[in-house]
């Protein structure tokens, strides 16, 4: 309500006047308010890192197994299972450890003092010491500490895009305005967090603290509970099925056991014992291990994952809603079309086109002149340091000293030439600026401004090398070549010249112009933008633009990117229902006007319609959508604190490519893991099927507990985590999205089965055929059980291709660790170890029959694949 009233109004309601308070009053409303600080949202302790790692259901079934192993005096396999629930914590607590040492060195270096009036005297103070009432004198290139209504401007622009999501700086004036206001459109205020662009102020203190807008959005953002990731969602309901699935089996064997006359203490032992031996302890371990290398890979892409999950849940989005500014456009201006000489010239990169045609700057002269006029009568420095090109100054200006750069003009070059004599500064109700210069004894006058208050003080205009008499027709057509720019989102210039006399005023130099044409500037689209969203458009993924900036511009922006769909301003969505709402954001692609509020309620709305939901942000406008979509994607470089902290994933060059590159990661996150669950298993289901086989059919036990734990132990760690290196499937950014409903086990089931009852059927057929001389049949189940289990690794690298086409050696990692597994097996069984294990040696024939029985398991899926029978 402050832009609503009076400026003594405001003043008289907050009991100041525009001297400033008294000491005495600011040490009241210390008290009283609080120190201007926010609070801030989440500061994570080492311990509780730490002990987040402990909440997986599955992590607690192995510890609830470590213990039952310790029970029955197991104490190799509690040793085991301790060690790798330490190394899966160990994991996830160095990586979400090191992301929150990086963001807090990324922590913005916040300028701790403002000025401001107290008992009629300026005075620099902490900014936690401002107090609502305070006066605040502020100027160019300040950073607004809290929220102020506007009492005195001098031609102040400021930059709320951190707040607004508006790219170009806003006008800001000291005149009330109507109560129902957006907030992006409260010219007489200014808000924490906001950026002084230019001219200089004096401004009354509202609200400081979480009293700001800044503060309401961070307390919001501790209402919103974060939840549990896709991934971490399906591996607790992955664990409880297989404890049941454990719990069942185990009950089975006991009661059958018992059955057949067997102890009743021996058989729940026994039961224990093959409960631990079939859960697949190591699984966590290698999800944690391959969630870990895809985040040291993402941050070679410039991606930091705060959390182990957030890698693999990237690979399931379905839907990413960014925001325009900075990510999807350079957040810097630049010019793009330039009028003169009656043509349309368009500028990309370096190159100037005409009617589509690549032209040469220097064959237009008038094109020329107009691009130079934009740098004699512009206040931007231009310099070059070892070739890199660094422009200094007001963002308008700085892409008027770009454009006459790429038509090669150097404006430090071009002032040497010409003295600067005067200034006609810009103000808003002139909407124009003049700077005289002196050239060869002549003065002329350079001229910019809006196209509409230039072309008023033009008389003529610069036609095919020749100055001509400007009539109202031809004014009417070029106000025309104005609106068309302007309806393309560019913020167009208008620019004029003439020569004038050695005595002149301001009026001589600014009447009677010669018209030159116009230049219109745009926050253009970041040049990879356009085949990233290409590549979601393949991969099903669904893009959502959700920007605080006008509808009209967010239009021009999708259109450059080829980011097709409808638009709509936040203020049409708030009018619809529940139902509405929800077709609308589902339908729409563009989202203009947009408030923190409306944006939350899109997320909501897209992920209670079961969609995977990615949101980039860089602002405090951001932080609630942010937290509450599945994946938040913060911005490193022009992020705010507040937004990286909520964030799970930070963009350390802000670019939405970064997100395209993750999202391929994930993917292949995504298959690498159920490719190692997969080997893991199938490892599994044959060794249950083979004990379990052997007490129903009262065999004795083929494998010994202690040859059960050197069979996990060699093939559950190298050969899975070899598969978490394994190159991303062809396809990968070519197919829909994982389906959200699907459990972790979609797809692989059949295959695990297939596999696990294959690889039973010759570890016990073997165990059988052996079993007159009980320990060579242990030996060769054993052996059989490992062989198989190998070659089911090698079927498990790529779903659809055979291994010829993906490369025998294309894995040199798998390779080596399944050589390293076979060898380690061949000593157990030909070296001293055999007595621990309760093997034998056995001959190289019977060693040759092994590997030939075992690769059966191997050819049936190869050739499956050979023939495109899914399994």
């Amino acid at each position: 309500m402050w832009h609503a009233l009076e400026k003594k109004d405001v003043l008289e309601k907050l009991k100041t006047s525009e001297n400033g308070l008294s000491d005495e009053e600011v040490s009241k409303r210390l008290l009283e308010y609080g120190k201007n600080e926010l609070k801030q949202i989440s500061k994570i302790h080492p311990l509780m890192i730490f002990f987040e790692q402990f909440k997986s259901v599955f992590i607690l079934i192995l510890f609830a197994a470590a213990v039952f192993s310790l029970f029955i005096q197991h104490y190799i396999d509690f040793a085991v299972i301790m060690i790798i629930i330490l190394l899966n914590s160990a994991i996830g607590f160095f990586q979400q450890y090191k992301a929150e040492k990086i963001i807090a060195k990324m922590k913005e270096f916040i300028v701790p003092k403002v000025k401001v009036m107290r008992e009629g005297k300026i005075s620099e103070i902490l900014s936690s010491e401002i107090v609502p009432g305070d006066i605040m004198v502020i100027s160019e290139g300040d950073k607004i500490t809290a929220d102020c209504r506007l009492l005195y401007v001098n031609e102040l622009q400021v930059n709320e895009a951190v707040l607004t999501g508006e790219s170009f700086p806003q006008d800001k004036s000291s005149e009330k305005i109507q109560i129902n206001a957006q907030l992006a459109d409260r010219e007489n205020m200014l808000f924490a967090g906001t950026t002084v662009v230019r001219g200089n102020a004096k401004a009354v203190v509202i609200a400081t603290g979480m009293g700001t807008e800044f503060g309401k959005i961070a307390k919001k953002v501790q209402e919103i509970k974060h939840g549990k990731t896709p991934l971490e969602q399906k591996l607790d309901i992955f664990s409880k099925k297989v404890a049941v699935v454990v719990l069942i089996v185990s009950i089975l064997m006991v009661i059958i056991g018992i059955y057949q006359g067997e102890e009743i203490f021996h058989m729940i032992l026994a039961g224990i014992a093959l409960a631990v031996s079939v859960i697949p302890e190591g699984l966590p371990a290698v999800i944690s291990i391959t969630l870990a290398l895809a985040i040291r890979r993402l941050q070679k892409y410039n991606a930091l994952i705060r959390k182990l999950p957030a890698g693999e849940t990237l690979g399931r989005t379905t839907v990413i809603c960014t925001d325009k500014t900075g990510t999807l456009t350079e957040e810097e201006m630049s010019v793009t079309t330039a009028y003169s000489n009656g043509k349309v010239f368009k500028i990309e990169d370096h190159s100037f086109f005409y009617d589509g045609k690549k032209i040469s700057p220097e064959k237009n002269k008038e094109l020329l002149q107009l691009l130079r006029t934009g740098i004699m009568c512009n206040n931007a420095r231009l310099e070059i340091k070892r070739k890199k090109i660094e422009i200094f100054g007001d963002p308008t200006e700085k892409a008027l000293v770009m454009s006459a750069y790429k038509s090669g003009f150097v404006k430090k070059t071009e002032l040497e030439r010409e003295i600067r004599v005067k200034e006609y500064s810009f103000s808003s109700s002139r909407k124009m600026m003049s700077i005289i210069r002196k050239r060869n004894g002549n003065f002329l006058s350079y001229v910019k401004g809006a196209p509409d208050v230039v072309l008023k003080k033009c008389s003529k205009e610069l036609l095919n090398g020749r100055v001509v008499n400007l009539n109202e027709k031809r004014k009417k057509e070029i106000m025309e070549i104005y609106s068309d720019m302007a309806s393309d989102a560019l913020r167009v210039l208008g620019f004029a010249y003439k020569e004038i006399p050695a005595r002149f005023n301001q009026e001589t130099a600014e009447e009677d112009l010669i018209f030159l044409g116009f230049q219109g500037m745009l926050d253009i689209p970041r040049k990879e933008v356009k085949d990233a969203i290409r590549d979601c458009k393949d991969a099903g993924i669904k893009v959502k633009m959700l920007t605080g900036d006008s509808e009209i511009t967010a239009k021009a922006v999708a259109k450059m990117i080829n980011l097709n769909g409808e638009s709509i301003e936040g203020i049409e969505l708030e009018k619809f229902s529940d139902r509405e709402f929800n077709e609308a954001v589902q339908r729409i692609t563009i989202f203009a006007r947009i408030t923190p509020e409306i944006k939350l309620r899109i997320i909501q709305s897209l992920k209670n319609q079961r969609e995977i939901v990615a949101v980039t942000g860089d602002g405090v406008n951001d932080i609630l959508a942010l937290k509450e979509a599945h994946i938040g994607i913060a911005m490193g470089i022009r992020g705010t604190d507040m937004t990286r902290d909520v964030a799970d994933i930070i963009l350390l060059d802000d670019n939405f490519n970064t997100i395209v590159q993750s999202i391929r990661e994930g993917r292949r996150v995504y298959d690498n893991m159920k490719k190692s669950i997969k080997s893991h298993l199938s490892a599994n289901v044959d060794e249950l099927f083979v004990v379990m086989a052997a007490v129903m059919f009262s065999f004795p036990l083929p494998f010994l507990p202690l040859a059960i734990l050197w069979m996990n132990l060699i093939t559950d760690s190298l050969p899975s985590l070899a598969l978490a290196v394994e190159k991303e499937e062809r396809d990968i950014m070519k197919r829909k999205p994982i389906n959200h409903n699907g459990n972790i086990l979609s797809g692989v089931g059949k295959f695990i089965l297939i596999a696990g009852v294959f690889s039973f059927i010759l570890t016990f057929g073997a165990f059988i055929l052996f079993q007159a001389d009980l320990e060579k049949a242990r030996t060769i189940a054993l052996t059989t059980a490992i062989f198989c289990e190998m070659f089911v690794v090698l079927s498990c690298r790529s779903e659809r291709e055979n291994i010829w086409k993906i490369g025998l050696f294309s894995n040199k990692f798998l390779v080596f660790s399944i050589i390293t597994a076979v060898s380690l097996q061949l000593i157990a069984i030909y070296s001293p170890l055999s007595e621990i294990f309760g093997l034998e040696a056995i001959s190289l024939i019977e060693l040759l029959l092994i590997a030939a029985a075992s690769s059966l398991v191997f050819i049936v899926f190869e050739t499956a694949k050979f023939f495109k029978i899914k399994i």
